[in-house]
């Protein structure tokens, strides 16, 4: 049986994994208007990788024995000045999560629950990749800064991303 208090949180994280589905699909709509559709592919398959994670949160509640308590989701920004000041916000968004995690692993050593310290690893390692893929986009757009050819460039390889 799971505690209360990491039911909480836990439930919280579902709904932080949620919101962060619905800010990637609100940017990958921002870049759909901008006729970006690499960008738009790599922030849709982001999309779906949130809405996996928070159903992996979702039913290890429900086999440890929890409740699911689903919780209004705010809504996302809606426009960014520049496709580095959206990628920008993806980096800081991951680190915010990466930082809930975190916090996640802290309250299941401190209750001894080995079960969720364990599944907890495996976030622990998504977010590692999270925040390196972010921050490599994050640095590409800044080589190219202004420079419309290598922002289609980029876009292009943002384009070959894949929904696993």
């Amino acid at each position: 049986m799971i505690s209360q208090k990491m039911e909480g949180a836990i439930n919280k994280q579902i709904n932080e994994e949620i919101y962060s589905a619905y800010l990637y699909l609100s940017m990958a709509g921002f870049f759909a208007e901008q006729n970006l559709m690499g960008f738009h592919n790599w922030l849709f398959v982001q999309y779906h990788e949130e809405l996996g994670h928070a159903e992996k949160f979702y039913r290890y509640l429900i086999e440890r024995g929890g409740q699911v308590r689903l919780m209004a989701i705010r809504e996302p920004e809606r426009s960014w000045k520049s496709p580095k000041e959206a990628f920008e916000a993806v980096l800081k968004h991951e680190r915010h999560i990466t930082g809930r995690i975190n916090e996640l692993v802290e309250m299941a050593e401190a209750e001894k629950d080995r079960a969720s310290f364990a599944m907890l690893q495996w976030f622990v390692n998504e977010q590692v990749e999270e925040e390196a893929s972010a921050q490599d986009i994050v640095a590409k757009l800044e080589m190219v800064a202004d420079h419309k050819q290598g922002l289609l460039m980029i876009d292009r390889a943002l384009a070959e991303r894949k929904k696993d």
